[in-house]
C-alpha cells in the first residue's frame, strides 16, 4: 500500500479501562482499523494524564491509577480518516479524538 505525501492522522485518547464488546476499546479500535484496511495504526500507553473531569491517571508506583491513557495513532488519507470516525464513535463512551494533516517523510518496509 502506498501512503501520499500529504495524508492525515487520526489520534485517539481512551482510558486504559474502557472496553468495547469485552475486548479493550484500544485494542478493538487498533483491530477495526486494521480490518478496514487503514494504512498504519500505533497503540502508546501514556504514563499520565488527565481529562475532561481533571482526575488525574498516573503510573506512578505509590498511586493506584488502573485507568492510564491510552494513545491510538492511526495514518491514512483524510478520506478513509473521515469514514472511519462513524465507526469510531461507536466503539467509544469518552476520550478524546483529534485529526491533523500530516506529511508523510518515510513510509516503506524493510525487504531483507
Amino acid at each position: 500500500m502506498e501512503l501520499p505525501r500529504e495524508s492525515a492522522l487520526l489520534r485517539i485518547v481512551v482510558g486504559e479501562s474502557e472496553k468495547f464488546e469485552g475486548k479493550p476499546a484500544y485494542e478493538a479500535i487498533f483491530l477495526k482499523a486494521r480490518e478496514l484496511n487503514i494504512a498504519g495504526a500505533t497503540i502508546t500507553r501514556g504514563v499520565m494524564g488527565y481529562g475532561k473531569t481533571s482526575r488525574i491517571h498516573s503510573a506512578k508506583i505509590l498511586e493506584m491509577s488502573s485507568d492510564l491513557p491510552m494513545i491510538i495513532e492511526i495514518v491514512d488519507i483524510e478520506d478513509k480518516l473521515v469514514n472511519f470516525i462513524p465507526v469510531l464513535e461507536k466503539m467509544i463512551k469518552g476520550g478524546l479524538v483529534t485529526m491533523e494533516k500530516i506529511k508523510v517523510i518515510h513510509y516503506k518496509h524493510e525487504t531483507k
